[in-house]
């Protein structure tokens, strides 16, 4: 057995053994009175292949299914609800997930400082979250979320632009490690429409609200977990692990070094529309393990969603803008301060406030009972550094999801997509000067290239509460190099949820 099977069934064993225990909290209250009707409805889902709850003695279970999201929730339902649907008082989730990811030895003539190393290389990440909520009053429901996190991305998360894990933080240890990774409050302002089933999930009380309403979230939260959304690709827990696959390559988004951020973020539901607006704090630097507390430095965020169904087969449409303004560096000052100064480009010395704004597309639909797709394709700014995401300027994602319920197994999923990364002009000959990004950095790059990421996964569900995955990874011109790889990257994954 290789040194990665080794470690992968130990790890598996540490997942079940902290997130086994926990399974006596992962229960939420419910009255017993609704347990045929939600037996009922629940046995309807699991038959369409949907997320699933299931009620026991007075509780609710939370369960996954296919084509879930990612920690954020969705506010809207499409299940009607009785006028009286009970709401729950508090909830506890557990999860927990072993992601181990290997690449062979793979073709390169030199390397930088942020380099994917091109030995055969293997490493590991692990995480368990727990999700904490209570109800404070009508509408109002208070959420933290404390995380145990070890291990490090390939390379110690350099060398791709689309990175191969989205398990893997810019922020690596050996060791475990506490997080408090989001601690938020989400008020609920009913307006008028046809009342709506909300089904218990992760940071998500159960219930029923209007349709048409405002949602106010405020806290410490990922921006992801409102904006960007993506029924297909949206989890590395559950679907795609590409970062450019899982969001837009090029939003830019608001976040610390682990994805997190302080801000706020209001919703508007009315009819199939949905108008989202967020303000959100930014690192104290570029790609920081801290951000800015006094706010200095801040990011808008402006979506609109569209949502149809055509034949009962659901589609939406997402368009979203963001602007950053805080101290950043333009690539050309940068190369200017190198022949000025003899030395590689630095971006430190140039910063100065200024903005870097950017727009992107992102489209889903339904296209059988058992198969999605997805498109999302978006720009930004640039002549300048990126802050805090990954060093993509323009980007274009595809992809499918498919249930299993083709073959009899319908909570299995196998996904297959595909991205086209760009880096500007400005940003290949400030690399090529021998600068480096926030993922990226080879020393040189004398023969420039759009990098091209290809993933497919199958995850296989054992239980309700355990799935496994394997996933295929292969990068073309890796940080937009065409003079490295191309490298093969293989996964295993292995997931608990309650």
């Amino acid at each position: 057995m290789s040194a990665h099977a080794f470690r992968f069934a130990g790890a598996s064993a540490l997942a079940l053994a902290l997130a086994l225990p926990a399974s006596i909290f992962a229960v939420t209250p419910a009255c017993a009175a609704d347990a045929a009707d939600t037996a009922v409805a629940a046995a309807a889902d699991a038959d369409a292949g949907v997320a699933t709850t299931a009620v026991a003695d007075g509780f609710l279970l939370a369960a996954e299914g296919p084509g879930r999201g990612s920690d954020a929730v969705a506010h809207r339902s499409d299940t009607p609800a009785a006028p009286d649907a009970p709401s729950q008082r508090w909830a506890f989730h557990v999860q927990s997930t072993f992601f181990d990811q290997y690449h062979p030895a793979f073709h390169s003539p030199y390397r930088g400082a942020e380099s994917l190393d091109p030995g055969a290389r293997g490493n590991e990440t692990y995480d368990g979250t727990l999700y904490a909520g209570v109800s404070l009053w009508k509408g109002m429901e208070l959420w933290a979320n404390p995380e145990l996190d070890q291990g490090f991305g390939l390379s110690n998360t350099f060398g791709v632009a689309g990175f191969p894990s989205g398990e893997a933080y810019k922020v690596g240890y050996n060791h475990l490690y506490y997080r408090l990774q989001r601690l938020f409050i989400r008020q609920t302002i009913d307006l008028d429409g046809e009342r709506q089933v909300v089904d218990p999930d992760l940071n998500q009380l159960g219930g029923s609200h209007t349709a048409n309403k405002i949602v106010i979230t405020a806290g410490k939260i990922s921006v992801p977990d409102i904006f960007d959304g993506n029924s297909y690709a949206h989890d590395p827990r559950n679907d795609f692990l590409n970062w450019s696959i899982l969001e837009t390559g090029s939003f830019d988004y608001a976040a610390d070094a682990w994805g997190y951020t302080p801000g706020v973020a209001v919703e508007w539901y009315q009819g199939p529309w949905v108008l989202r607006s967020g303000f959100m704090d930014m690192s104290t630097v570029p790609n920081s393990t801290r951000y800015d507390p006094k706010y200095d430095q801040f990011q808008f965020i402006e979506e609109l969603e569209r949502d149809w169904s055509v034949k009962g087969r659901s589609g939406k449409v997402r368009v979203t803008a963001f602007d950053s303004r805080g101290r950043m560096a333009s690539y050309k000052d940068a190369i200017a301060y190198a022949e000025a100064t003899g030395g590689p480009p630095q971006l430190a010395p140039v910063r100065r406030y200024a903005n870097r704004p950017g727009v992107s597309v992102s489209f889903e639909q339904q296209l059988t009972d058992n198969l999605g797709a997805f498109v999302r394709t978006g720009t930004n700014d640039g002549s300048k550094e990126a802050f805090e995401f990954t060093d993509i300027n323009r980007t274009l994602a595809a992809g499918l999801s498919l249930s299993g319920a083709a073959w009899g197994r319908k909570d299995d999923v196998v996904g297959l997509a595909g991205v086209v990364n760009v880096l500007s002009r400005d940003g290949q000959r400030y690399l090529n000067d021998g600068g480096l990004g926030i993922l990226v950095g080879d020393g040189t790059l004398p023969h420039p290239a759009d990098e091209k990421d290809l993933e497919a996964y199958y995850k296989l569900r054992l239980t309700k509460a355990l799935a496994v995955s394997a996933d295929y990874q292969l990068s073309v011109d890796p940080a937009y190099n065409k003079d490295r790889g191309p490298v093969s990257i293989f996964g295993a994954r292995l997931h608990v949820a309650m």
